[in-house]
């Protein structure tokens, strides 16, 4: 007679190191492990599966994880959570406002509304692959490629978003993505993920098209008409030094010691959050000490003796802020001032549309074609690494190019 304790489902006996596994109502296993957290604490997990054996890998996994001491998340944070916090305890108090400005936008306008509602442990590389696709075809308002077969409008109207004909640049793209790597890499560093998603996912760096700069007589062309100009020794040192705009308005009297021949770079002038800042260099690089050639001396010593008759003018309305290059009072100039004066400068040069910054092009241009080796332009003009002064900023013009050519022609006859 069979036992009243028999059952027509005998019971399974679990695997090794498979720990108890469960079937909930909804059909699903679960199986828990306990996990040290970035707490210091320890606390139980649950890991789920559509089948027994695929519960088992999650919980193996996960074991596995925890018995090397890796730890989980001890609160549940959000994509969005996380953002913030990272935004405001990390990036705030490390980088430079107008960096903090910018960060804080491509989280607001683009990682919030797509990705901020997701686990930040479960965030996978698909997803991650998914956005950028989707930044790539332009569609904001729907996370999506726009449907061919109706109007982008109908497709924003229906979804309350921007027109999603609307294409991002591949360089804001690459931005955009940087900045939640930038993120996720963070928090592997706390160990509240174990790793970084988004470096999973490629993103190509654009394509820059930067102007070469000007050539040497349009160069001359601009030293001949600074000289009288109020703001003439600056043009001298953009083409000559190849100073940005911020650090040639963020230029103090003390920075520059004409009796030595050298010029510091120590700070430089934004705009951000609406008013005018002096924040640190661009990079650690950028802060530098630059020998001044003779013809920067003689610039800057005719624009001290004509900012000081300037500021005897002014009296006691002279407010001094001890720039080099102020405004008319004395005050930081509003860069949108100094771009109206580089008008005037580029008209009476002869020039077309040539930008302030295009003078930087210049300058490195200018140094290479004359054989200076390349680190020592990185060093003159600040930049971070080598490879920005040989990949974007060194470009043969086709002047060069027919002389290489021509000397390999008459090599081979």
């Amino acid at each position: 007679m069979p036992s009243r304790y028999a059952t027509d489902s005998p019971r399974r006996k679990r695997s090794h190191g498979e720990g108890t596994i469960v079937q909930r109502k909804d059909g699903r296993y679960e199986a828990k492990v306990f996990v040290p957290t970035t707490a210091g604490t320890i606390k139980r997990v649950s890991v789920y599966g559509k089948t027994r054996e695929e519960c088992h890998t999650k919980f193996v996994e996960l074991k596995a994880q925890a018995d090397q001491g890796v730890p989980v998340a001890a609160e549940s944070w959000t994509v969005g959570g996380y953002l913030a916090y990272w935004l405001e305890r990390i990036v705030r108090a490390e980088r430079r406002p107008k960096t903090v400005q910018g960060y804080e936008g491509v989280i607001r306008r683009y990682l919030v509304p797509s990705l901020g509602r997701k686990r930040l442990d479960k965030l996978n590389a698909a997803e991650v692959r998914q956005f950028v696709t989707s930044l790539r075809n332009g569609c904001q308002c729907c996370q999506r490629g726009c449907d061919k077969a109706r109007k982008p409008a109908e497709c924003c109207v229906k979804k309350g978003g921007t027109c999603c004909a609307y294409k991002i640049q591949p360089r804001m793209v690459q931005s955009i993505h940087a900045v939640l790597r930038n993120a996720l890499e963070n928090a592997v560093r706390e160990e509240v993920i174990h790793r970084n998603v988004a470096k999973l996912v490629k993103v190509s760096p654009p394509k820059y098209k930067v102007n070469r700069g000007l050539t040497v007589v349009q160069a001359k062309a601009i030293l001949k008409v600074t000289p009288g100009h109020r703001l003439g020794a600056l043009y001298v040192l953009a083409v000559c030094l190849g100073l940005r705009r911020g650090e040639l308005l963020g230029l103090r009297r003390q920075d520059v010691d004409l009796e030595a021949g050298t010029l510091e770079v120590i700070q430089t002038l934004q705009r951000v959050g609406g008013r005018l800042q002096f924040v640190k260099p661009k990079t650690e690089d950028s802060e530098r000490t630059i020998p001044l050639p003779p013809i920067c001396l003689d610039a800057l010593k005719e624009h001290r003796k004509r900012q000081f008759a300037e500021r005897s003018d002014h009296g006691p309305d002279w407010e001094d802020h001890g720039l080099v290059f102020p405004s008319r009072r004395g005050t930081p100039m509003e860069p949108d001032n100094l771009r109206r004066s580089w008008g005037e400068i580029r008209t009476a040069a002869g020039l077309g549309a040539v930008r302030l910054h295009d003078l930087r092009h210049t300058c490195v241009s200018l140094l290479l074609d004359l054989g200076v080796p390349p680190h020592t332009v990185r060093e003159i003009v600040g930049h971070s690494d080598i490879e920005v002064t040989m990949t974007i900023y060194a470009h043969s013009s086709l002047d060069d190019k027919r002389a290489a050519l021509s000397k390999l022609g008459q090599s081979l006859t």
